[in-house]
């Protein structure tokens, strides 16, 4: 018998996001017309419109999402989310998150997480992550280095061999019951991101193509870079 999958997206969008100047958090401020998290939303409804969509927000920013929810055009209100209350950090933001999923049998449940800062994901981009994780269990989009790269040492630095290294972009994608058995164990400070935490809990990580346009909003330059792409979208 066939086993229906489930699909839920945890974008996450709790961060202060400073550095990014503006009045509001990073991912709440308008791009191309929208909020920027809502790109990711919207990705993520393009590729599936059965997918569950979380918004995990800082508690404080509630009221302000109100607000920017009110001032969507009415098309994007078809569009369902469900706000999940943040934790004190990353890694508690996803437990949050992830809270009151029954992951089912192994092949039942897939679970995305996404940072919301990250708003060029389309739905083609969605779509290769939730295939290598229902080949794999546990899948990250990665791209290559084109820089040179340095190791800081005690001594000053040396080079390295980056052919040997990729950049780590998300959505990163899971089964269900590995990333909720993944964060009921102890977590570490140097568990940055998701597939750190599944990888200590003794899984493999299987890679996907990611994007080179998929980029990070930190500063203000990256907000003209994103509005560049989305003009080229």
């Amino acid at each position: 018998m066939e086993v229906m999958e489930k699909k839920f997206a945890v974008i996450l969008a709790g961060g202060s996001g400073m550095r990014a100047g503006g009045e509001v958090p990073k991912q709440f401020q308008i791009l191309h017309g929208l909020p920027v998290v809502w790109w990711s939303v919207k990705a993520f409804y393009s590729e599936d419109p059965g997918v569950e969509i979380r918004i995990v927000l800082h508690p404080g920013f509630f009221d302000l999402w109100d607000i920017l929810y009110s001032e969507l055009p009415d098309e994007e209100k078809k569009i369902n989310v469900k706000l999940i209350c943040g934790g004190r950090n990353r890694a508690e933001s996803v437990k949050n998150g992830i809270m009151g999923i029954d992951p089912g049998t192994r092949a039942e449940t897939l679970i995305a997480v996404h940072d919301a800062a990250r708003p060029m994901i389309d739905a083609s981009f969605v779509g290769r992550g939730w295939k290598s994780a229902r080949e794999s269990g546990a899948a990250i989009p990665v791209v290559a280095m084109t820089d040179s790269i340095r190791k800081l040492t005690s001594d000053g630095s040396v080079a390295l061999d980056r052919s040997k290294y990729v950049r780590v972009q998300t959505p990163q994608v899971f089964y269900g019951d590995i990333l909720k058995d993944a964060y009921s164990r102890d977590l570490l400070p140097t568990m940055t991101d998701d597939a750190s935490v599944v990888e200590a809990a003794g899984v493999e990580i299987a890679l996907y193509e990611g994007a080179e346009n998929n980029i990070k909003i930190t500063n203000p330059f990256d907000f003209k870079i994103a509005e560049l792409l989305l003009e080229d979208r």
